[in-house]
């Protein structure tokens, strides 16, 4: 259940707004072993047009660090010059949760990451090459001692920064995003030898 310690506002789901039961963590430490290169989850799903728009499954992270007494969150700048956090897509095998970890190691260069509780879907729409895409993108609490991420460049990441609470929230560039980490926020606990719990 998550728990209200660092922020005043109550849990809600990013999508609806409205207050859920709190999901339990996936702490799934399979390796995926694969035979050939990763390919996207994707698949299609009829419209009332008729015609079938892409699916595509993403993971992500809300990745806390405590400085000083009080967590501070990790934002990424994506190749469009936005704020927001750790994400990508699901690759075929993978369960959401080890696509979330990865994609965060992948994108920041961050390895001592924590998984803590699943914190919901978020979803959107946007048309690629004249054809909508649907996405969808479960997130996930994770803690890090890590000091300093290192932008990945090659994964089209062009900085990465730990911020204040309060700061995070006013640099995301999106409402869903944001909507996360304060549902992230309220599964916090006071911290305990650095690590926050949850």
């Amino acid at each position: 259940m998550c728990r209200r310690r660092w922020s005043s506002s109550r849990c809600f789901s990013p999508t609806s707004g409205r207050t859920p039961a709190a999901t339990s963590a996936s702490r799934s430490s399979d390796t995926v072993s694969r035979q050939r290169s990763p390919k996207p989850v994707r698949d299609s799903l009829p419209d009332s047009s008729g015609t079938a728009p892409i699916v595509e499954r993403s993971a992500g992270g809300v990745v806390i660090r405590i400085l000083e007494g009080s967590p501070h969150v990790l934002l990424i700048r994506d190749p469009y010059r936005k704020w927001g956090l750790p994400k990508g897509h699901l690759e075929e095998g993978e369960s959401t949760a080890e696509a979330a970890l990865r994609e965060v190691r992948e994108e920041t260069g961050l390895y001592d990451l924590e998984l803590g509780p699943d914190l919901g879907e978020i979803d959107w729409v946007f048309r690629r090459r004249g054809k909508q895409v649907q996405k969808y993108c479960r997130f996930y609490l994770m803690a890090s001692t890590e000091s300093e991420a290192q932008p990945q460049i090659s994964e089209g990441i062009t900085e990465c920064r730990w911020l204040p609470v309060s700061d995070a929230v006013r640099t995301m560039a999106y409402d869903n995003a944001r909507a996360v980490l304060e549902k992230g926020l309220e599964c916090l606990r006071p911290p305990r030898d650095g690590h926050p719990l949850w």
